[in-house]
């Protein structure tokens, strides 16, 4: 099986593990649980937890101690227990533990992905730039099959999506195994401070300027991300109540209509060696951010009848939202860091975006809607909403772009320790 290949298979499987239930347990939490908002809540919040500490604590080992491709596989095994447990969970105060413990090894292992890719390429004479992007895109394709089998199946509502996503998870675990070794850079006795000795290097990098604004905006960005993962296939379940639409193709089939989002991130992927290397990381991130707009804006207007094209579009500006941060984020992130602390490198910008990002994408959110968007009866204001968190989003790329002073020459590879030598004590 060639190099390409054997990563394909693991980013397939790495985001079909995910896709199998992330957009559908909101339908399993309240149609068939019927469990109440706030603890559902605090359940979406356990992907934010589980980033603040496990990427960075995980990219250390792999760094200092065991194979990154053995640490990978060993965390998936473990996920595909904890998945296996939620159907026998009957109360929403256990489901949090167990959905968190799944977490603590689910979240961690898409650095570690990132890496073992990153390094075989390296390790076979490739660019990163231009061959990993057609490589990630398989895991997006992953995702989309997971989502279209939970619901071409019927299990939205039913825990069936969590034993797919069990026996996914084991598979890859196993498969891990198998994948080229990515052996640890800084070995044992390479720590010689106590930043070192502690797993710490990576934080170096906020010592440059352009590096801290960068991962500040990638934190508030994936607070974007957390936004529409968590609101959206409810936004659209919420229009069963209204008779006009509860036929209609995206109240019956939702899952699917999000679908589109990642279906299109699918084709911007095979974008970013382009626009990364003609534009610069400055560009990029500014474009998503305005596609951050636009996708929370047209879901403002939109609905599941006449105004369906807003909610189609706005799934498909999402894949440019969602790919030109966080695919062209970890892209920059490698090539800004020292090779020694590559998986602790990865870790700090999961951290930034799937831990601090998602954890306030959440909280806040979550007050905003409970406190301004919320009537006496339980109904949303899904206009105001969107439109809050379309300005948020366009209030982002204000600031962006007079702070974050990156410059990009064009055609001119990044070099390989960056502007901030995290190797130095």
């Amino acid at each position: 099986m060639s190099l390409k290949l054997r990563l394909i298979v693991m980013n397939f499987l790495q985001f079909f593990v995910w896709g199998a239930w992330l957009l559908t347990i909101g339908a399993y939490w309240f149609q068939t649980k019927q469990w109440s908002g706030t603890s559902f809540g605090a359940i979406f919040s356990t992907m934010g937890i589980a980033s603040l500490f496990m990427p960075a604590l995980m990219g250390m080992v792999a760094d200092k101690w065991i194979n990154a491709e053995k640490l990978y596989g060993l965390l998936h095994i473990g996920g595909a227990a904890m998945l296996a447990c939620v159907p026998l969970v009957d109360d929403p105060h256990t489901m949090f533990w167990v959905m968190l413990l799944n977490m603590v090894f689910y979240m961690p292992t898409i650095a570690l992905a990132i890496t073992v890719a990153y390094n075989a390429l390296k390790n076979d004479g490739r660019d990163v730039v231009r061959d990993y992007p057609p490589i990630r895109v398989w895991g997006t394709i992953g995702f989309i099959a997971a989502l279209w089998t939970t619901s071409l199946l019927r299990l939205e509502t039913s825990s069936g999506q969590f034993y797919i996503a069990a026996g996914a998870a084991l598979l890859l675990g196993l498969y891990a195994f198998t994948l080229p070794p990515c052996p640890p850079k800084l070995g044992r006795g390479a720590g010689r401070s106590l930043v070192d000795t502690l797993g710490l290097s990576s934080f170096r990098l906020f010592r440059d300027r352009n590096m801290a604004v960068f991962f500040v905006f990638a934190m508030l960005l994936g607070a974007a991300l957390q936004l529409t993962n968590a609101y959206g296939d409810t936004f659209l379940h919420d229009f069963a109540t209204v008779d006009a639409y509860k036929d209609t193709l995206a109240v019956r089939y939702p899952a699917i209509i999000m679908s589109i989002s990642q279906i299109s991130e699918t084709l911007f992927i095979l974008t970013i060696p382009f626009f990364l290397k003609r534009f610069g990381i400055k560009t990029v991130m500014t474009i998503s951010m305005l596609a951050w707009f636009l996708r929370f804006g047209l879901f403002a207007y939109g609905d599941p009848g006449d105004g369906l094209w807003m909610i189609v579009l706005s799934c498909i500006v999402y894949g440019m939202a969602f790919d030109f941060f966080n695919i062209s984020g970890s892209l920059f992130v490698e090539q800004q860091s020292d090779p020694r602390i590559r998986a602790s490198a990865q870790g700090l910008f999961m951290l930034m975006t799937n831990g601090v990002g998602a954890v306030l994408g959440s909280a806040i959110s979550g007050w905003l809607i409970d406190a301004y968007f919320t009537g006496a009866d339980g109904s949303k204001d899904w206009h105001g909403i969107w439109t809050t968190f379309a300005l948020y989003a366009l209030a982002m790329a204000a600031l962006f772009v007079p702070l974050f002073r990156h410059r990009h020459v064009r055609g001119e590879r990044a070099p390989a320790h960056g502007a901030a030598d995290v190797s130095s004590p």
